[in-house]
Formats: C-alpha cells, sequence, structure tokens
C-alpha cells in the first residue's frame, strides 16, 4: 500500500478515512470523530496515513481463510465475506457472486469519490460514489451495470458503513399509524439486526434512523452512528456484528423478485445511502438538519402558518361553510388555506371518486373560484388536497380502466380504505395523472398541494404480466412531482401518506414538508416531533393546533399545551375556529404571532433536547445559529415521583456567554401541585452564564402533566 491510495476527508468535526489500494473495491477504515491534519502531523506528510492503516490491521484468528478478509463498501463472499452480501444477484443461476476489480478511482471534489469497478467473469461493473458534505453527512450510491449476455437479475445492491466495537447499543424506530416513530433500544450484539420495509412507501413503522451507539448515549453525549435511505419504496437497513470483530451498518432498496431485471448495458443505480455520526443524537440529527438547509431547493420563504380544513369539515365542504372557516383563519394570523378530501367528482365519503380529479359541479357549479377568490381576497395561499396515486373502485376512472390498477396477474389485492393503487408505472396512467393536476393547478393558480397517499402496496404488480412494480411505481412518483413542480415553479408539495407514512429524503427532494401524523394529540405530537426530528428540521415538519378534544384520541387538552407543541414545526391548525370562543381565537392568535416572530430562530436555529434526570420532563428547544438568543419549552409529560420538579439544563449556549433568561409569553403561564410562585419566574427573569445553565440550569416550573412552559433566553452584550 502506498500513501496515494489512501484518502483522508473531513467536515464538520467529521473525518472519513478510505483505502483504495485495490486490487478489490475501496474500505473505509475509519468514519467518525475528526482525526485532525493528519498529513501535517510528520514530516513526511500523508505516510502517517500509511501508518495508520498498518496500525488498523487485525492479526489471524484459528480456522478462518488465510489471508485477512477485506469488508468493502460493497462486501464480497469472493473477498471470504461471509456475513450480508453487498450484491446479490444472478445469471440464471450462475455468476450469483462477484469479485470486482478497482479500476479507475477519481475525485471529482475536495471530499468526494467516483469508483470504477468490473467482474469481467461475470459481466459486471460497478460506478461506486461517496461524498462527505460539508455538514459532515457521508452520502454514497452504487451503480450496476450488466456488460454481458442475456440477464442479469438484481436481487439486492447494499452499501455499507463501517461502526466501531464500543458502538453496543442500537436505537431503531416503529410505529403504526397515528403512533409513528416510537423508539425501541436494544443490545447490539453478535449477528445481524435487520429492519425491512415492504408497504411500498416508507412506512408508517420504518425506522427513519437505524442508529448504534456506545453504551447510554442521549442527546447530548455518547457517541453515535446513523443510517438513512433515502428512497419511498420498499427498503431495508441493518446493523451486523460478526465474532471475526467487524461491525457495520447497511442498508439499500429492498427489491421484489425478478423486480430488477437487466438487459444487457442496462443499469441499476441504488438510492442514496447517508449516514451520520454525532456525540450525542443532537449532533447526528444537526448534521442532517445542515446538510437539508444546505440544499439550494430548500424552502427559503417563510414557512406559512397553514389552516388545512380536514378536522373542521371533514367531508362536509360548501361554500358558506369555508368561507366562514377562511375568515376565522385570516382573524388568527394564517397565511394558507388547504382545501382536503371532498371536493372533486362523487367524494362525499372515501368509498368513490379517488382518480377522478374534476371539481365535483353538484358542491361546486361555479367550480373552485368562488372560494379561492374569497381566500386569496383575506391576503392567504390557496392549497388543495389530492391523492394522485390512489383509484377507488366506485370511480369512472377504474370503470373505464381497470387494468390500471396495480395489482399481480389474475386477480386484485384487499382494498384499503376501499382503495387500491393506480399503476403509474403505466405510461398513459402516468400521462393522464400529469394533465388532470396540471390542469388544476393552472387553472387555480394551486400554491400548494397535500398530496396524500393512505394505503400500503400489497401484491403490487405492474403491467399486464403483473411483474413487481414497486420501483417502477415510486420513480414514476418522483417524475410526477419532478415535471409538475417544472411546469409550476412556485408550487410547492407536502408529503402525506396516512399522515407520516411516507418521510424519507428521497420524497423531500420533492417535496416542502411533511405531514408527521395524522394524530395531533398534543401529548403524542410531543414524542412523533422528537423523534422525527432525528432526521428533519423543524420547518418541515407540519405541526398543527387541533381542537380541545383530540380526533384521534379522545384526550382534551388545553390550547396552551396544543399551540406550545405545534410552535416548533410548520405551525397550522387544524379546527374549526367558526366554533371557537373569541377567547380562544384571541389566544391562538396570541401563539400564532409568538410563531411568526420567532421563526428565523425556529427554522434555522440548532434543535438541542436536554437528556434530564425525570422521565415524566421534557427539555427540548432551538439555539441560534450565533448562539445570541434561544426558546426552550420544559414538557411536563406526566406526573413526577418528586415535587418540585428540580433543575433543568439548558443545553447549546455559548460557554463563555452571559444570558438574560426569563418566561416567553404566551408560554409563561403555569399551573401546578405547588403552594408557592416561583422566584425567578417573572419578566426579568435572571442573568446567568451560559456553562452554567448547560451544566447546572435553572429550576424549572413544576406543572400539571400534559402541560409546557417556554423559556427565552437571549445573549447580553456586555460593555467594551
Amino acid at each position: 500500500m502506498t500513501d496515494e491510495h489512501l484518502r483522508h476527508f473531513r467536515a464538520a468535526g467529521v473525518s472519513l478515512l478510505l483505502d483504495c489500494s485495490g486490487p478489490r473495491l475501496p474500505r473505509l477504515l475509519h468514519w467518525g470523530a475528526d482525526l485532525g491534519d493528519l498529513e501535517a502531523d510528520t514530516p513526511e506528510g500523508s505516510r502517517v496515513l500509511a501508518s495508520l492503516a498498518l496500525a488498523s490491521r487485525a492479526e489471524l484468528g484459528t480456522s478462518v481463510p488465510d489471508v485477512p478478509v477485506p469488508v468493502s463498501v460493497l462486501p464480497e463472499q469472493s473477498a471470504g465475506w461471509l456475513g450480508t452480501p453487498g450484491l446479490s444477484g444472478h445469471r440464471e443461476g450462475a455468476d450469483f457472486s462477484s469479485s470486482f476489480t478497482l479500476r479507475e478511482v477519481r475525485s471529482p471534489g475536495p471530499r468526494s469519490l467516483t469508483v470504477e469497478a468490473v467482474d469481467d467473469q461475470a459481466g459486471l461493473t460497478v460506478r461506486w460514489e461517496l461524498e462527505l458534505t460539508a455538514s459532515g453527512l457521508v452520502r454514497q450510491r452504487a451503480a450496476l451495470t450488466n456488460r454481458g449476455a442475456g440477464l442479469y437479475t438484481v436481487d439486492a445492491l447494499q452499501l455499507t458503513l463501517p461502526v466501531p466495537a464500543h458502538a453496543t447499543e442500537i436505537l431503531d424506530l416503529t410505529g403504526r399509524h397515528l403512533r409513528e416513530r416510537s423508539p425501541q433500544r436494544h443490545e447490539f450484539t453478535l449477528g445481524t439486526h435487520l429492519r425491512e420495509n415492504r408497504r411500498g412507501r416508507t412506512g408508517v413503522d420504518a425506522t427513519l434512523l437505524h442508529t448504534v451507539g456506545e453504551r447510554g448515549f442521549g442527546f447530548r453525549g455518547g457517541e453515535v452512528w446513523a443510517l438513512h435511505v433515502a428512497w419511498s419504496g420498499n427498503h431495508r437497513t441493518f446493523a451486523e456484528r460478526t465474532n471475526s470483530g467487524v461491525s457495520l451498518l447497511g442498508g439499500g432498496e429492498l427489491l421484489l423478485p425478478g423486480e430488477m431485471r437487466l438487459a444487457p448495458g442496462a443499469t441499476y443505480t441504488t438510492p442514496w445511502l447517508l449516514g451520520s455520526y454525532g456525540r450525542g443524537l443532537d449532533d447526528m440529527a444537526g448534521r442532517f438538519h445542515a446538510y437539508l438547509r444546505q440544499r439550494p431547493h430548500h424552502p427559503a420563504t417563510p414557512r406559512p402558518v397553514t389552516l388545512n380544513t380536514w378536522e373542521a369539515v371533514y367531508f362536509r365542504q360548501d361554500l358558506d361553510t369555508l368561507t366562514a372557516l377562511a375568515d376565522a383563519a385570516a382573524e388568527v394570523g394564517a397565511e394558507r388555506f388547504v382545501l382536503d378530501d371532498g371536493w372533486f367528482r362523487g367524494r362525499r365519503d372515501d368509498r368513490a371518486g379517488l382518480g377522478d380529479w374534476y371539481v365535483d359541479p353538484e358542491i361546486w357549479p361555479r367550480g373552485l373560484h368562488p372560494l379561492v377568490e374569497h381566500v386569496r381576497s383575506l391576503g392567504l395561499q390557496f392549497g388543495l388536497w389530492v391523492e394522485p396515486e390512489m383509484i377507488n373502485p366506485d370511480s369512472d376512472l377504474a370503470r373505464a380502466h381497470p387494468e390500471w390498477i396495480l395489482s399481480a396477474a389474475g386477480r386484485m389485492p384487499p382494498e384499503a380504505r376501499h382503495q387500491q393503487v393506480l399503476d403509474l408505472g403505466r405510461p398513459e396512467a402516468y400521462t393522464y395523472v400529469l394533465k388532470r393536476l396540471d390542469a388544476l393547478v393552472a387553472e387555480y393558480a394551486v400554491d400548494y398541494l397535500k398530496w396524500d397517499h393512505n394505503r400500503d402496496l400489497v401484491d403490487a404488480g405492474s403491467g399486464p404480466n403483473g411483474v413487481g412494480g414497486v420501483h417502477a411505481q415510486t420513480t414514476a412518483v418522483y417524475a410526477l412531482m419532478d415535471e409538475l413542480r417544472r411546469r409550476h415553479p412556485a408550487l410547492e408539495i407536502e408529503s402525506c401518506s396516512s399522515g407520516g407514512a411516507r418521510v424519507d429524503l428521497g420524497i423531500l427532494e420533492r417535496s416542502d414538508r411533511v405531514w408527521t401524523s395524522d394524530c395531533i394529540d398534543a401529548l403524542e405530537r410531543q414524542r412523533i416531533q422528537l423523534w422525527t426530528g432525528m432526521l428533519l428540521p423543524p420547518e418541515l415538519m407540519g405541526a398543527h393546533v387541533g381542537a380541545p378534544a383530540s380526533h384521534t384520541t379522545g384526550r382534551t387538552h388545553g390550547l396552551d399545551f396544543r399551540a406550545g407543541t405545534a410552535l416548533f414545526g410548520h405551525m397550522g391548525i387544524e379546527w374549526d375556529l367558526t366554533r371557537a370562543t373569541p377567547e380562544e381565537r384571541g389566544r391562538l392568535a396570541q401563539w400564532i404571532e409568538t410563531h411568526k416572530r420567532l421563526r428565523p430562530l425556529l427554522h434555522g436555529g440548532s434543535v438541542v433536547h436536554g437528556d434530564h434526570h425525570d422521565p415524566a420532563v421534557h427539555v427540548h428547544g432551538v439555539v441560534a445559529a450565533d448562539r445570541s438568543r434561544a426558546v426552550y419549552a420544559v414538557v411536563q409529560k406526566t406526573t413526577s415521583v418528586q415535587v418540585p420538579t428540580g433543575r433543568v439544563r439548558l443545553p447549546g449556549l455559548a460557554e463563555d456567554a452571559l444570558y438574560a433568561v426569563a418566561p416567553l409569553p404566551p408560554g409563561d403561564t403555569v399551573r401546578g401541585p405547588v403552594t408557592s410562585a416561583l422566584p425567578w419566574w417573572t419578566p426579568e427573569g435572571v442573568e446567568l452564564p451560559g456553562r452554567v445553565l448547560s451544566a447546572l440550569g435553572v429550576q424549572a416550573p413544576t406543572l400539571h402533566p400534559e402541560s409546557l412552559a417556554l423559556i427565552e433566553v437571549r445573549r447580553v452584550e456586555r460593555p467594551a
């Protein structure tokens, strides 16, 4: 091995050390904490890299291959690797095991590599791309090309990232409809911890991130490594540990049998696989947030406070009701009005109409123009709910084209929510949907589409032969969104899928936010938004203020808890404000005004969470990039064993700065099981250094369960 074969990339506190010496695909020798400027550590320059690589080599155990087994970014059995293979495929049973030889290594950028490798015997080439982004994320993907004669069937193409032996715990997420992103934590033992999603969409039970870390890692401490597959269809991730001392994270698309058959010259490209390292979960998540915010198409305008009509009127749509609701929305400070399900032909409930994307003339004899004109006269943007990928069997479209339903040959999948899936892999179905959406957006100058997707893809066969169609469906949806936005550059799209069942960085390449969950019960949302925030920054998470009694749980919460929970996302309203009292509307207007004032901070700062000793209490907040100010929420989820609450630490502040700390209206109203007031809880507050607030904290107000209080922190400028 020579020095030039070793590459060391560094960014934002992360190092990536690669061995490209060949003859096989590159290996990652280190992914994690910044190792410093190794090339400058000795007079010989980069020779220290060779020493590091040598010092990383292990001895050979007994009853193993006679040479070390190199575990590359695409692990191969031909090299002696007996864990999960990177490539699984065959050519009518032959060429089942690959053996790629490095052919070319290029550096298209200062922290990126493109590698070409070939397996002449199997007739395959692979191009592997890697980048360490400015925020410290690792991105990689591979493209496999069939250079042989005849078809090559790809069963799986999965890339990996190494993790160290001291990463001994796994944190992943699961869930269901109305309870997405539920954490589960367990030992990282020998073997494979596999998470597979076969729902045809990201999934309500998707792990979102597959995370491993040091024992006891939390939000503010302990090393962690996390993996995300940026794909909206079937996918898998895994954490694998072998008794030979190898630990890794891996993942990619999950392909249905026979779904990816490459003709000679054809190529299959994997989704991007992203990895994030951090000291604590906040640091790990912050890299995803920074990466998303650095994209050229990341939303640049203030996120409009959005009223959505669903939980206000459901299917009961008429012009007078909706104009009154729009009036109330404008009164409290909303900036966008979204007409939800029920506006199109034949849609009186969820049993009919999907696919018939024409305004219903019985409900809207003059079309949507009277409503749209009224909404715009109030200064509000206009949005519309659609579910373009779905079809009701009771629809004119299904009656005209039953063959357009996604199904295996000879049978129909079971219905879900009285609907089936429209096979967008068929060019004629794709063209129909694009034409109808384009016409609607153009006619009403729609600002925003709430793009829903309310069922899993079951038995998802495509075309007359019913071959596996999830991959084609996913790429067609991407193309549909991309083309619609090309034709209407100002159009914004929300990814909604039974709530939060399509949350991934593939769909977010062409959408502007996600609907985090159909459950807007504030207590449930505290957890759902917390764990969704491990991937997404607040401005991409729809967070609405619901009615006093939750539509999905029946639980009742006060307005301050509901609004204070929604404050920290892309804020909106899901409530029939015409039934709210004047006092409630006035209080909501105060919260919305506070959100607008804080919006630059909430949607541009660093998200932080406190590691609090009491599981009943959760502290979270957002700190400005320059750490000049911050806002925190102290959330009392349940009753505590102890009263009063005691101190809470306020993380993320500059240690040497002096800060003014005070309660923040309207989140300054506190009630709890105490008989005296909290001495410092006054408009004047206290002044304390950042290191004290981070290490020691302040006494928190003692609150009743299912309530919260806000704390604002501002840096005090000392006299020169």
